[in-house]
């Protein structure tokens, strides 16, 4: 299969695609769009491996996502699941505050130790992480929490971590902080209804960015208020080649070229 797209973060095991999941899988390897699948707790994390399998534009993302963290530990069978050739990438994980309230220091440290448990796995399995941040109303909460747990095992582990920041929407700093460790951050449908991005898109070297559609949720403009898909992909990266003030068919070649560095899958 010829890639011309790969839309690094989607979920299409989601219900939103069981009435033509098949048919938008194959309507996406026509136009040559490959996705990660991505997991957020174990029974996803095993759906988005048999996706994975069924389909060769497909690839898999295993992990807790720290909205359904309810323990503190990471499954062991996530852990098998990590080892799948298919699976490129562990998460996505890292700190949601978004809808935390009042005194949520056990819910925060729960999150923190599976967090950590997530980034020893990739490590040990020697695969990117997929990160999600989402920080309180108004601040940079969970990203300050995520990279001050990053930027510590950067400094045992250097180059061996690796990963990226999904739907990113932190502030300068907070994107200075991910690009000094190495990392990459991606963006979605968002950029093309809104301009709030467009500094930190500019700012970004077109070597550290990812197109996403995180499909279902957030379809881009001419598709607001249907549901998502990575069939959509070309009109972020689009959007991203605008606001860079780039030739899109640039962009969309190194694009292609930083997932499949990042996330090491298959060169056409």
């Amino acid at each position: 299969m010829t890639i011309n797209y790969i839309d690094i973060h989607s979920h299409l095991y989601f219900k939103d695609f069981d009435s033509d999941r098949d048919e938008a899988i194959t309507r996406m390897k026509e136009q040559g769009i490959a996705t990660i699948s991505i997991g957020t707790n174990l029974e996803t994390s095993k759906q988005s491996v048999a996706l994975a399998h069924m389909y060769e534009n497909m690839y898999a993302c295993v992990g807790m996502h720290p909205a359904d963290v309810a323990d503190t530990h990471v499954p062991e069978e996530i852990s098998l699941l990590a080892e799948d050739q298919k699976v490129v990438a562990i998460g996505e994980c890292g700190f949601d505050y978004f809808r935390l309230e009042g005194d949520a220091s056990e819910i925060k440290e729960a999150q923190r130790r599976v967090f950590e448990h997530q980034i020893e796995l990739a490590l040990k399995v020697g695969k990117p992480l997929m990160l999600h941040c989402r920080a309180s109303k108004g601040t940079q909460d969970a990203y300050y929490d995520t990279l001050d747990i990053l930027e510590r095992y950067h400094k045992e582990y250097g180059n061996k971590l690796s990963g990226n920041a999904h739907f990113f929407a932190g502030d300068m700093d907070v994107l200075k902080r991910f690009l000094n460790i190495g990392f990459t951050v991606s963006f979605t449908g968002v950029v093309t209804f809104t301009h709030d991005y467009d500094e930190l898109i500019r700012y970004t070297p077109l070597e550290s960015l990812h197109a996403e559609t995180d499909a279902p949720f957030v379809a881009p403009v001419p598709y607001r208020g249907s549901r998502n898909s990575p069939e959509y992909v070309p009109q972020v990266v689009s959007a991203i080649a605008r606001i860079k003030g780039e030739e899109e068919e640039k962009v969309k070649k190194t694009l292609i070229s930083n997932a499949q560095r990042v996330f090491r899958l298959p060169h056409n």
